[in-house]
């Protein structure tokens, strides 16, 4: 099962998830929507698998619809294609690189993305969760009401990718790469690919029984709430829909300035 559409009003679930997205324009700030996500069930056609993701737009909205609609593909392609001796995280970062060589030939020459994807794969009796990120959006889980954030915020306030950029002879000023973006990895703007990589960081999670919910979301959320917050919102909400209405309810309330996306994911 597979959604991309922009508007999502109701929960869906499976074999092992039970799912609730939000999102929002937020017209007081924002022209246009830019973000796009996708998820799908039973994830190459094994139970209890499933790949979700959520890709903020900036320049224009073609790369991040281009991800949203076919990252999953791409994804999957590789995973078939690779060793037996590839690690998962590995496989995510050939995936994500040849996301970013495909839109950077077409949408990529005009817009970008950051990208937080999820990748819940069934190993024997045991579920592992992949994540992959580029950008400022996050993924965040819940372990026992506990905030484990399993991305890594790559902006220009950061001390090491900044680092990264000077290295390669770019430069930063107010924080923005060559003093344009925000970002420093990002999937498309491949006018700045010499400096503004697609290489992921990527973690490795076994989930277990304490392990709760997932909250993917762009920076629209994280920006006004930090993560144990948000668990804390939405912890007693066992409606993953009504909880990430909440969630973007909460954002809007504390003035966020950027369009909103967010996803929950309860790991049945």
């Amino acid at each position: 099962m597979e959604k991309t559409q922009t508007t999502t009003k109701q929960s869906y679930s499976a074999l092992g998830f039970e799912l609730g997205i939000s999102e929002d324009r937020n017209k007081r700030c924002r022209r246009t929507m830019e973000d796009a996500h996708t998820f799908v069930f039973d994830y190459m056609g094994v139970p209890r698998q499933g790949f979700f993701a959520i890709f903020d737009g900036h320049a224009g909205k073609a790369t991040a619809e281009w991800c949203g609609a076919n990252f999953d593909k791409v994804l999957a392609k590789v995973i078939e294609s690779s060793s037996k001796e590839e690690t998962v995280p590995e496989i995510l970062n050939k995936a994500f690189l040849a996301v970013d060589h495909e839109v950077n030939q077409n949408e990529g020459k005009f817009s970008g993305c950051t990208a937080i994807v999820a990748f819940v794969k069934v190993e024997g009796n045991k579920r592992i969760l992949y994540t992959g990120n580029v950008g400022d959006a996050r993924a965040v889980l819940s372990r026992q009401n506990k905030a484990l954030r399993l991305s890594y915020d790559h902006k220009g306030s950061d001390l090491q990718e900044a680092k990264r950029i000077m290295d390669l002879g770019g430069f930063m000023m107010n924080n923005r790469v060559n003093g344009v973006l925000a970002v420093t990895r990002s999937l498309g703007d491949s006018v700045m690919k010499e400096f503004v990589v697609g290489n992921p960081f990527t973690t490795e999670t076994e989930l277990g029984p304490d392990d709760d919910f997932l909250i993917l979301a762009c920076d629209g959320l994280w920006d006004v709430c930090e993560d144990q917050d948000a668990v804390d919102l939405i912890k007693d909400v066992q409606d993953p829909q009504v909880a990430s209405k909440k969630l973007l309810d909460h954002a809007l309330a504390n003035f966020s300035t950027d369009n909103l996306s967010i996803m929950v994911i309860r790991l049945k």
